[in-house]
């Protein structure tokens, strides 16, 4: 007769209960598919975030004195930037030694009633074409290029924004309200920032269109490499009527706005972590009442508590194993789903993937529903093993 392994002996207790195993194994898999997935958001919002404000160009943002909270998510969101401050203060910045390059820029909204059923929001970015390529030189051209002249009618468009309005290189197009007719010069490639859905215009053009000559919403900073930012920075609070927002600034007023969220996500991990370990507890538990003769049958043929012990313990981890590995799954595949739901839910989403699911991470969630199930079978084990043979087969003719 061929002898039985541990695993397989585990392996068939488990079998004789099916429908309450595999409940179990679905219990313990969406708790480590909600453990991965809060651990793959933190990693993947973080380094989305990063992404963003490195792909900005600049360091510091200088914008006119106001909600901190607004200019964050404005700048990265490419809003309309209400408040203006004067063009004289380049002037100012340009002084301080750390400054490398500086590019002034105007946000101006407009009000389109032929965008969807109630109309929307088009946000036109001026911008000098002396200095703000050159901030953005990851940006790549799908057709033309930028524009030279900062007086001139011309449009570059994201590409987003050209998708939207379905135009190409020499197209035409209008600016809602003002009867401003612009030349398409060029288009660009996706590039996964909020750059892909603005529409760049000529600075000059859009201060003389929108009477705002000598205004500016926003100056980008680029610092030197070896310069002392927050040195910098310091000196920069105290020129009159702006603010000064660093890159840093940014990703902890935008983390600070989501950290409610992942609070109540990681609050939900708990629990269902604490739910898993009820339900093995359960399974387990249940599994030993009803084999108590035959554990007292086993016993009183010499397997001694410490076989007993194992078995039982070998069966929880073969639950938490299965499940662990069915969580992993779910992680994995329902990624893009779980990306999403969350940027419906929090209040900015950086650009770029959300869920960040890797080899480090998997072996961290295996790991952790590994040692759930170390814990919750130990109590089930030690039960068994405790099992008195006479007591069980006194209990049997009871």
């Amino acid at each position: 007769m061929k002898k039985l392994s541990l695993y397989q002996i585990a392996a068939k207790n488990l079998l004789r209960k099916r429908t309450r195993s595999v409940l179990t194994v679905v219990g313990i898999g969406l708790s480590a598919w909600v453990l991965a997935s809060l651990l793959g958001f933190n990693r993947g919002y973080d380094a989305a975030l990063k992404k963003d404000i490195d792909n900005m160009g600049f360091q510091v943002l200088l914008t006119a004195k106001g909600c901190p909270y607004e200019a964050a998510t404005l700048m990265l969101k490419g809003g309309t930037g209400l408040r203006y401050m004067s063009e004289s203060v380049i002037d100012d910045i340009l002084l301080q030694r750390e400054v490398d390059s500086v590019t002034p820029m105007l946000m101006q909204a407009v009000f389109d009633p032929d965008r969807g059923d109630s109309g929307a929001i088009d946000a036109y970015l001026g911008i000098d074409p002396a200095t703000f390529p050159g901030m953005k030189s990851f940006l790549k051209f799908k057709q033309g290029g930028w524009f030279t002249d900062p007086a001139a009618r011309v449009a570059v468009l994201g590409y987003e924004a050209a998708e939207l309005e379905q135009r190409e290189v020499g197209d035409k197009m209008l600016i809602p309200d003002k009867n401003i007719e612009l030349t398409v010069v060029g288009i660009l490639e996706r590039s996964g920032t909020q750059d892909d859905g603005t529409i760049f215009v000529p600075i000059r053009m859009l201060q003389k269109e929108f009477g705002q000559q000598g205004k500016l919403t926003a100056v980008g900073i680029k610092v030197d490499r070896k310069a002392d930012t927050a040195a910098l920075e310091n000196r920069l609070y105290d020129l009159p009527d702006v603010q000064v927002v660093s890159m840093a600034q940014v990703k902890n007023t935008i983390m600070s706005l989501v950290a409610t969220a992942k609070v109540m996500v990681l609050s939900i991990a708990v629990i269902a972590i604490l739910i898993a370990m009820v339900g093995v507890i359960n399974t387990i538990l249940m599994s030993v009442f009803e084999r108590f003769q035959e554990i007292g049958i086993m016993k009183s043929m010499g397997a001694m508590p410490k076989d007993v012990f194992r078995m039982i313990w070998t069966e929880t981890i073969i639950l938490c194993l299965l499940g662990g590995a069915l969580g992993l799954a779910l992680a994995f595949g329902l990624a893009q789903v779980t990306d999403l739901l969350i940027r419906r839910l929090l209040p900015y989403t950086p650009t770029g993937r959300l869920i960040l699911i890797d080899v480090p991470l998997m072996v961290t969630t295996f790991a952790v529903v590994l040692g759930i199930g170390l814990v919750s079978g130990m109590y089930p084990a030690w039960r068994a093993a405790r099992v008195r043979p006479l007591e069980s087969i006194r209990s049997e003719g009871d």
